[in-house]
């Protein structure tokens, strides 16, 4: 008994069932559709070019494929899981439409270097999008900026309260964050974009092919140098779902934050009805469902960039089966980020901030110490004693239930008499806010130059 595959003709019986279910990918892969139609239509264009197929089978098999391309369009294509993935159904497809000459289009290809391609303008497309859905969170989260430049927050470390910062500074510093992420993308796309269409199984083809016709058709940069390791690298995706779950961890860094100062102990945001929900049972809740899910998310992209690592590591050249698990992670790593994205971008403009709680929190727990303690170096005293003399300060603070800026001045120089009336102006949030006015700087004035400089870098893009 014979079998129907289009590989069957070393094969005397069917594939068993269970094989068949086991081993199809066309449920998930068909996804690449129109990448393989794409990679398809610039091989035959290529064949017929170099004289490898007449220009008569070359302009049938371009037909059939746009006859293909319009079936999938409508929902109108027949997926075989028989056929096991998308190229063989696109294939099988197009032999029914033309006849012989959808035999001929695999001649010098190989499903592993068409997959490769097909992976790599997948890859591609995904990048360009996740950068151009940064650049729309960004922007929103600069103009965001702007309008807070001048409201003061604590800054936080260890979650205590360490220094007064402007509202804008803390935003323009997730913009900081997501413009590496950016950067990251834009540099991987230059190792995605490049075409390993024509170098076939692993060994690079007898028929006389021009693979930089079939690259430049595709818009790759260039063509892989080695045949064997361009069937097999899945660095690309790799580098891809690494860039994707840093992203993320931004992402839930960010969402993190806003998950706390939504909260009533703070109160530092309203994230907007818009984006919250209520409880079933609790009618007071409003809940900050949207970073929480942003926040959770960030895991599916740690656990796909490990699948895939792991997918790669125990792997011998060239092109084995298990990278047909190579794309589920992929897909779902573009998928997330590129929802995080939407949503943040469209939630972000909808955030209104509490200057005014932000600005009492900022007065409590001494957030102006260190402020005190450069006044005292600026007035001589070697910094380790002006930290020491501080602590002193905070401590007294401390016993008489105070914030440091309410000691008198006679307790104040108490602890060092280096202290003259002059040092209230350095105890006042906007005195230490605005004193950092350097580059990087947390002060209203660097906030907007910042704010300036980040439009304009994102104009350039």
């Amino acid at each position: 008994m014979g079998t129907d595959k289009l590989w069957g003709g070393r094969f005397s019986g069917d594939t068993d069932a269970t094989v068949e279910a086991f081993t199809a990918s066309e449920h998930f892969d068909r996804r690449l559709a129109q990448y393989d139609i794409a990679g398809s239509r610039a091989h035959a264009l290529m064949l017929q070019s170099c004289g490898i197929i007449s220009e008569a089978d070359g302009q049938a098999i371009i037909d059939g494929l746009d006859t293909i391309t319009q079936e999938i369009s409508a929902g109108r294509f027949q997926w075989s899981a028989a056929l096991e993935d998308v190229h063989m159904n696109i294939e099988a497809r197009l032999t029914e439409l033309v006849g012989e000459p959808g035999k001929k289009l695999h001649t010098a290809r190989s499903r592993n270097d068409q997959v490769a391609t097909d992976l790599r303008l997948f890859t591609r497309d995904a990048i360009d999008q996740l950068q151009a859905d940064l650049t729309a969170l960004q922007r929103a989260l600069v103009e965001l900026a702007e309008g807070e430049a001048e409201s003061i927050m604590p800054g936080m470390t260890h979650m205590q309260t360490a220094q007064p910062v402007t509202c804008g500074h803390h935003l323009l510093a997730w913009n900081a964050m997501l413009d590496r992420d950016w950067q990251r993308l834009a540099d991987c796309r230059r190792r995605v974009n490049i075409s390993p269409l024509g170098v076939a199984a692993l060994a690079g083809t007898g028929f006389p092919v021009d693979r930089n016709m079939t690259a430049a058709a595709l818009g790759f940069d260039g063509v892989s140098g080695n045949s064997l390791d361009a069937v097999s690298d899945r660095d690309f995706a790799i580098e891809f779902c690494a860039a994707v779950a840093l992203l993320m961890v931004h992402l839930s860094r960010m969402a993190e934050e806003l998950v706390l100062w939504a909260s009533q102990h703070l109160g530092f945001v309203d994230l907007g009805d818009a984006f919250c929900t209520g409880s079933s049972i609790m009618p007071q809740k409003k809940n900050p469902d949207v970073a929480e899910l942003v926040r959770g998310r960030s895991g599916r992209a740690v656990g796909n960039l490990a699948s895939l690592l792991v997918l790669m590591k125990g792997q011998p050249l060239a092109y084995n089966r298990d990278n047909q698990e190579d794309k589920q992670p992929l897909f779902d790593s573009f998928d997330n980020a590129h929802a995080c994205l939407v949503v943040l971008a469209a939630m972000v403009p909808n955030m209104t901030f509490d200057r005014q709680r932000m600005r009492e929190a900022a007065g409590r727990g001494h957030a102006t110490a260190t402020d005190l303690a450069d006044y005292l170096v600026r007035r001589g005293l070697a910094f380790r004693d002006a930290h020491e003399a501080v602590g002193k300060a905070v401590q007294f603070a401390e016993s008489v239930q105070r914030e440091l800026d309410a000691l008198s001045l006679d307790e104040l120089r108490g602890v060092c008499e280096l202290i003259d009336k002059d040092v209230f102006e350095v105890l006042t949030l906007e005195g230490a806010v605005h004193s950092r006015n350097h580059v990087g700087g947390t002060s209203p004035d660097q906030v907007r130059q910042a704010v300036a400089e980040a439009r304009q870098a994102l104009a350039d893009r």
